[in-house]
């Protein structure tokens, strides 16, 4: 019975509906997991230091795909464990930046995925939100202590996304005051007073 692996950087729960798809997936496929297909899940839950032993488990179990799931060094870790096993991945990074292919057109090497485009997109909507309300200075959240606060582990991805965001501040001529929401309370006042 063919075997496909999962390695996530990440807990399961805020992803439930991500594993659901991949299931879905292989069910239109004619797999079924139990029936005709294994999956083996590999979960980090944000601690990154387990990732290399979770991959080299998963390439010893002889896993016909390595699924990556949430953010951090996974396709590098991925890539480390295997040169031969396919590696699928879903990142909002830019995936040549990030080491995890070598072209868009023709990612070589034994790793393929989709791109949502995140990192890219973030300056383009700081420039809408400018156009739309053009009288904000600035209107920005501390992504980590957010993340946290909403119990997510997966703040990897996050801090590209506000770096890339950076150049269209500057370039808006924005003014930058930032301020860190440590507390849910807080969030909700900023929320409020929005």
């Amino acid at each position: 019975m063919p075997v496909v692996g999962i390695l996530a950087s990440v807990s399961p729960a805020p992803y439930a509906g991500f594993i659901a798809a991949i299931k879905e997936g292989l069910q239109q496929t004619g797999y079924i997991e139990g029936r005709n297909v294994t999956i083996e899940y590999r979960w980090a839950e944000g601690h990154y230091d387990r990732l290399p032993q979770q991959a080299i488990e998963l390439v010893d179990r002889g896993v016909a795909v390595i699924i990556l799931v949430g953010g951090g060094p996974t396709i590098a870790v991925a890539k480390a464990a295997t040169a031969t096993i396919p590696i699928v991945f879903v990142m909002g990074d830019d995936p040549v930046k990030s080491g995890a292919v070598t072209a868009l057109n023709r990612p070589g090497g034994n790793a393929t995925g989709v791109n949502l485009l995140t990192v890219a997109m973030e300056a383009k909507r700081l420039q809408l939100l400018h156009e739309l309300v053009p009288n904000v200075a600035i209107v920005w959240k501390e992504v980590e202590a957010t993340a946290r606060l909403a119990g997510r582990d997966e703040l990897a991805p996050f801090h590209s996304i506000t770096s890339s965001a950076r150049p269209s501040i500057n370039a808006l001529s924005l003014s930058k005051s930032p301020a860190s929401v440590r507390s849910r309370q807080l969030l909700q006042r900023s929320r409020n007073a929005e």
